[in-house]
This record gives structure tokens, C-alpha cells and sequence, in this order.
């Protein structure tokens, strides 16, 4: 069978976090965010994990977050990985440079799998979760974040219309990400149980676009497309900045950016775990539960 052609270049990918490594701590925001919400979560659940591993880890955040936020205690050792040693390298404890999309770990052999704003730049996301819940031991947690559809919209609109207006043609410049609606399509595909999807949705104010797009290298997150499409000059990219600031600027002129995070909850099938009930097994009516009269179908309410 044919494999499809690449939708990223994974070199690339990781030079460009190559080159982000020794400004990431000014960029860290959005990573910082991600990984507190992932704390929070295993915080209130009362389990502890022998042994998790953090794909995506960049510099440690995660780490850092774990070891002063809620849930301190909750993990024995934490294997940090990354696709970018140079990432890595600004990290403490157990390490390891991976491929998110190449999983080098032993089947069943984690606990816990955590990961922030990493797979969007997966080729295959179904493949990589499939290898994630084939590292977990039965009845092993998934938890993670990856960016979604909405992220940038105003950058990618903008940046359409000028290349439109002053080329005739335009090229894609923002990675595509996922629709949060197939976020539980996608985790059920992969053999996860009890899957949960959640969406986060930050705004963030930039003085110009110029300033946004610095802080996307800073983060490592400009495109590294497989398709390269053709360099984006000064002219696009100024009047790209004129249309930003008109179709999104704020009344004090700076300008908004918005960020979709979609967090995916899983559990590696187990026999304990909760069972959905077969239709028509119910005991209770919902009627009686809400305390009023159940009416046939037709009827109208008095």
C-alpha cells in the first residue's frame, strides 16, 4: 500500500527547536500553561505512578511544575523526551531524546504518558497515540495537550489575504492542527477507554504581529512544513501586519492572538475499569431522578 507523502519535515522540526533551546524560558507561556492544567488533573486523581515518561518535555517544565505544584508526590520517576537534545540538554533527571512519532519504549512499561503541545507536529496522531497506549501498562493513564484548530486564526487569515492580494495566490504558512471534534474519534481509533476531551481557549495581546511571530520561534513553533511553500517576502508580510492590526486590533492598537489547547484523557483498557450500561438496562427513570412527571411523547407541558 502507499504511504501518503510526509505533511512535516521532522529535521527541520528539530532544528528549529535546535535553534529555540536557549530562548525558550522567555517563550515558555503556553508550555507552562498546558502543564499545569495536565498537574492539576493528576492532582485529583488518587492514584500514584511508579513510572511516567513525558514525551515533548522541551526544557523540564513539566518537571518543574510537578515537583512545586499539586501534584508533588504523585510520580516516582518521570523519563523526560524529546525530539530536540538541545531542549533536553536545560532539563534535570532521567532523560532521553525520542521521536514522538518513534516511540523507542518497552510495550507496557509505563504507568503514566504526559504530553504538552507536542503532537501537533505528528504526521500520523492515531499512530503515535496507538504507540502511547501500547507503552502504558493496563489500566495506564494518557494525558495530553496538542494545539487546535483555532490557534492563529488571525495570523493565518491575515497572512492569506495579503499574499492573495499582492501575489494572486497563497501558500499554507500555519501547520495545520487538530479539530478538537475528532479529538475523541481519534483516541477511541487509537484503543483508549473512558476518553475525555477538553479545550482551553487563551488569548493572548501582542504590541505588533511582529511580536508574535517572534515569540513562535522562541517556542519552535514556526513551519516546518514538508512542502516548503515559496519565502514569504517584506511586502506580504507588512501588508500582512496592515490587515492584522484592521480586521483584529484592539482599541489600545495592540492585537490579539488566540490559542486553542485541546486536552486528551485516556485509559489503557482494563476489566475493573467502568463499564457503559447496555440500552434499556436502566433502573431509574430520569423522570423520577428530576422529580417531575414523565409526559408522552406529543404532549405539551402545562
Amino acid at each position: 500500500m502507499t504511504q501518503p507523502p510526509p505533511l512535516f519535515d521532522r529535521a527541520r522540526h528539530r532544528a528549529r527547536l535546535d535553534r529555540a533551546a536557549a530562548g525558550f524560558a522567555g517563550a515558555e507561556f503556553l508550555k507552562r500553561r498546558a502543564a499545569e492544567d495536565i498537574g492539576a488533573r493528576l492532582a485529583a486523581i488518587n492514584r500514584r505512578f511508579d513510572l511516567a515518561i513525558e514525551l515533548g518535555a522541551r526544557t523540564g517544565v513539566f518537571a518543574d511544575v510537578l515537583a512545586t505544584g499539586p501534584a508533588a508526590g504523585k510520580i516516582d520517576t518521570l523519563i523526560q523526551a524529546d525530539l530536540s537534545g538541545a531542549m533536553l540538554a536545560r532539563a534535570s533527571g532521567p532523560r532521553v531524546v525520542a521521536d514522538e512519532a518513534r516511540l523507542p519504549f518497552a510495550e507496557e512499561s509505563a504507568d503514566l504518558i504526559v504530553s504538552s503541545l507536542a503532537l501537533h507536529w505528528v504526521d500520523d496522531v492515531v499512530g503515535a497515540l496507538i504507540q502511547i497506549r501500547r507503552t502504558l501498562k493496563a489500566d495506564g493513564l494518557f494525558l495530553g495537550s496538542l494545539l487546535g484548530g483555532g490557534t492563529l486564526a488571525e495570523l493565518r487569515a491575515s497572512l492569506t489575504e495579503a499574499e492573495l492580494e499582492l501575489t494572486g495566490g497563497a501558500g499554507p504558512r500555519i501547520s495545520p492542527v487538530l479539530d478538537p471534534y475528532d479529538g475523541g474519534a481519534l483516541m477511541q481509533r487509537a484503543g483508549f477507554a473512558l476518553p475525555v476531551i477538553d479545550v482551553d481557549t487563551v488569548r493572548v495581546r501582542y504590541d505588533h504581529p511582529l511580536k508574535l511571530i517572534a515569540d513562535l520561534r522562541a517556542m519552535g513553533e514556526t513551519g516546518a512544513l514538508a512542502e516548503r511553500p515559496r519565502p514569504l517576502s517584506r511586502a506580504v508580510l507588512a501588508r500582512a501586519s496592515e490587515i492584522y492590526a484592521k480586521r483584529f486590533g484592539e482599541p489600545d492598537g495592540r492585537i490579539a492572538a488566540t490559542f486553542e489547547i485541546v486536552t486528551l484523557t485516556g485509559w489503557t483498557p482494563h476489566p475493573d475499569q467502568q463499564q457503559p450500561l447496555s440500552p434499556g438496562s436502566a433502573r431509574t427513570r430520569l423522570a423520577d431522578a428530576l422529580g417531575t412527571r414523565e409526559r408522552p411523547a406529543g404532549e405539551k407541558a402545562g
